[in-house]
């Protein structure tokens, strides 16, 4: 223990800790005065208790998948309902977190809180419409892969499953006032299966995500019913309008709309809010800047003729 302290005081005036510790006080006064340092405030939201949220919601939405073992309805009703309250006790917590951020001190501490319980408790509501479109998302996924065994399978080990799990979740948020809250969600999801999907993405049900790496979807997306992604499908922006001053124009529609029935196959690249209409087939790493009509077959210009990219041609 002795030697772990000396080689700590060693390691320290080595490292001139004090001279350090006094340049970094420097740069982020700079960058306060240069307007670039986030605005200070107490008690910002923790992803880490974000996660956590969300594994709870993760359990009362599944609960027999997350550890209700009771073969008793009455003991997996406990089990929902004692998440479930965890859950939105620690929600309000980071929405208070966030609103408190946002309002600075515009607003009085009696108002973020109603606004908290608000967005909190219009959330809960919601958690059986969320369960819904996640059933239809499974049942999609588990038809969808000829590899899947069961829906169980689906719902474990699936990396498009999981994202549509968070996106479901942050997508509410964000639709409630809680935006950073729900990118927070949204950039967990992206660390863990490398599918990023923006909070703010109007995504219908029986939605699947084949594979899923590299898969992103815009701020401004809007997707149909049974629409199926690929690996590397992206519905970006084609191009970002600007201000007088050369500021970008926030929240404008700029990403594409894909109708109900579109399947998008792997590496295909769809910009600027273009449509993609009714049952289309997008093939594998198509660039795609115009809108195409209902029923539409679009493949690489060297690809075959008789090549349709059906039943997974061009994954």
């Amino acid at each position: 223990m002795a030697d772990d302290s000396a080689s700590a005081r060693h390691s320290a005036q080595t490292l001139n800790v004090e001279r350090l510790v006094g340049e970094l006080r420097a740069a982020r006064r700079a960058a306060r005065d240069a307007g670039t340092e986030p605005v200070r405030t107490r008690d910002l939201p923790s992803p880490t208790a974000v996660e956590g949220i969300v594994q709870r919601l993760h359990a009362t939405l599944f609960p027999r998948h997350r550890g209700a073992h009771d073969d008793v309805e009455a003991g997996v009703d406990y089990f929902v309902g004692y998440n479930l309250t965890e859950a939105l006790r620690e929600l309000t917590e980071q929405i208070r977190r966030e609103l408190r951020f946002t309002a600075g001190h515009v607003v009085s501490a009696d108002t973020i809180d109603t606004n908290a319980v608000r967005i909190a408790t219009s959330f809960a509501g919601e958690l059986p419409r969320i369960y819904t479109l996640l059933a239809s998302d499974i049942r999609a996924a588990y038809d969808g892969d000829p590899s899947a065994k069961s829906a169980e399978e689906v719902l474990l080990s699936f990396p498009g499953i999981k994202a549509v799990i968070h996106h479901r979740i942050a997508h509410e948020l964000y639709r409630l006032g809680a935006p950073i809250l729900a990118r927070i969600i949204a950039e967990s999801a992206h660390s863990a299966t490398g599918i990023d999907i923006h909070p703010g993405a109007r995504i219908a049900g029986n939605f699947f995500i084949d594979h899923g790496t590299g898969v992103v979807i815009g701020e401004t997306a809007i997707i149909g019913e049974r629409v199926r992604l690929y690996q590397a499908v992206t519905l970006g922006a084609k191009r970002l309008p600007a201000d007088e001053q050369g500021a970008l124009i926030k929240g404008e529609p700029r990403h594409p709309v894909v109708e109900d029935d579109v399947v998008i196959y792997a590496g295909a690249t769809v910009l600027g809010r273009v449509t993609i209409g009714k049952g289309s087939i997008i093939g594998g790493n198509v660039w795609l800047t115009r809108s195409v009509p209902p029923g539409s077959r679009l493949v690489q210009a060297q690809a075959h003729k008789r090549e349709v990219f059906e039943h997974g041609a061009g994954i």
